[in-house]
């Protein structure tokens, strides 16, 4: 036989084999979409933006919160030919912000991708060591002029 016990909010259910041998006669409840811990998209059922959503990355908080949500609202919701054509001052604003702190928002030219391409541009380099350990990187001229001389 099943016993119910309620200890402060959580109620707690035991039971037995034979309870669940019997199919459920439980009911499930639809899901409210105002439900603040129910995980969302970007845009929630009323059309509003999700500023919790994961897929802002954060960007709706932090020192420029304010300058991207203002950004973002304009482009949602504008109704110009070209989308967002009618946010270039928001989108200024923000970039503004943005430059403001680049240890939290770094250029896409100095994203880690920046820095494969630098390295395999460094792979074109000889594979002898005694030749690379003696040029000078910082001078151009002076590989031209190692190649001269080994030829």
């Amino acid at each position: 036989m099943s016993s119910v016990r309620q200890e402060g909010k959580d109620k707690i259910i035991f039971v037995t084999k034979e309870d669940h041998e019997t199919p459920s006669s439980a009911e499930l409840v639809e899901e409210d979409p105002n439900d603040p811990y129910e995980e969302q998209g970007l845009i929630l059922p009323s059309g509003e933006i999700n500023w919790n959503c994961p897929c802002l990355g954060g960007m709706a908080s932090g020192p420029c919160g304010t300058e991207f949500k203002d950004a973002f609202s304009c482009f949602h919701y504008s109704k110009e030919e070209v989308k967002g054509s009618d946010c270039l001052e928001q989108f200024r604003t923000m970039q503004e912000c943005l430059q403001r702190y680049p240890e939290l928002y770094p250029k896409e030219d100095d994203a880690p991708s920046s820095q494969a391409s630098e390295d395999s541009a460094g792979s074109a380099e000889p594979s002898d060591p005694a030749a690379g350990s003696e040029k000078d990187s910082s001078d151009p001229t002076l590989s031209n002029t190692e190649s001269s001389a080994e030829s």
